[in-house]
């Protein structure tokens, strides 16, 4: 099956559908899909979860996905990219601050089927403010871009609040310190911020002391501290290697690599392949797991 590139740097479709039939266009990004009225299974690497009006689902990108519907489902796909928050018009967002909300999103959301909205007053805030951008798509275009960025970005903060509540790690069964789930998401929300993840500063935010910190994450987590944060900061740099402009200069120094070397070392003995084969083998990768929606049909 031919996957053909979403150029544009953002998009909103809404659709009704009584067949699911594999849309031939892979995610940049992510895609954000709200269902206003039917019923159904949403499928996310062949585990499934229901779905009806109000529901909502986050697709990210190298996942198969699909929809098996039961009842006639109205769809709204809200798929966005990087560049779509890049300069543009008489407004500015800086696009590494957003990146960085649109990366935690991707390195944490679990991407297992599921309702990603935790409270109706969020659901009820999300399907106003898609309206709101199917509505000033339709009736202005181009014009409304800089109110569309705006609605945008309210959208990315009301996903991440309800990702962050979320359970996104794979903790122990008996676990019952809830210390280590704070301490998991002010290590992801300051995994850029080498100074903030010293053990030190560690045992200050979280009242332990620093001999007991690594003791109590290995614990825990079962995975040491340092190994945790590594594999956390390689998580941003496939995602930005993906599915963004941003150099290899640029990634070694937002994440706190010495330089390209260090990070190009690092990506090797843990990833097991080169920074250049994991680009190379990138988009087989998409047209492979896109496909196997299709699969999952037949």
């Amino acid at each position: 099956m031919q996957i053909l590139e979403a150029y544009k740097p953002f998009e909103i479709q809404e659709i009704e559908l009584t067949d699911w039939k594999q849309r031939p266009v892979k995610n940049n990004f992510f895609e954000l899909v709200l269902i206003q009225d039917g019923e159904g299974t949403q499928c996310i690497n062949y585990n499934h979860h229901s779905y009806s009006r109000g529901s909502m689902f986050l697709l990210p990108p190298l996942q198969c996905h699909s929809f098996t519907i039961e009842k006639a489902t109205k769809f709204v796909f809200l798929k966005f990219t990087d560049s779509f928050f890049k300069n543009q018009g008489r407004v500015t967002i800086e696009k590494n601050e957003w990146f960085k909300e649109a990366s935690y999103i991707l390195s944490n959301y679990n991407q297992l089927p599921g309702d990603i909205i935790k409270n109706d007053t969020d659901r009820k805030h999300l399907s106003s403010l898609i309206s709101m951008i199917s509505q000033e798509s339709k009736n202005y275009g181009n014009e409304s871009i800089i109110l569309i960025k705006g609605l945008m970005t309210c959208i990315m903060e009301i996903l991440v609040r309800n990702i962050k509540k979320g359970s996104f790690y794979e903790l122990p069964v008996n676990n019952t310190d809830d210390r280590i789930t704070k301490m998991l998401t002010y290590i992801n929300e300051n995994i850029d911020k080498p100074n903030l993840l010293k053990v030190e500063n560690l045992a200050e935010v979280f009242m332990m002391s620093p001999t007991y910190v690594s003791e109590f994450f290995k614990k825990q987590v079962n995975m040491s501290l340092r190994e945790y944060i590594i594999k956390g900061k390689l998580k941003l740099v496939e995602i930005r290697l993906l599915n963004s402009d941003f150099t290899l200069t640029q990634i070694a120094d937002d994440l706190g690599f010495t330089d390209v070397s260090h990070l190009s070392k690092t990506f090797k003995r843990y990833a097991g392949t080169s920074i250049r084969e994991f680009k190379n083998n990138g988009e087989y990768m998409l047209l492979k797991r896109s496909s196997c929606a299709t699969a999952v049909q037949a």
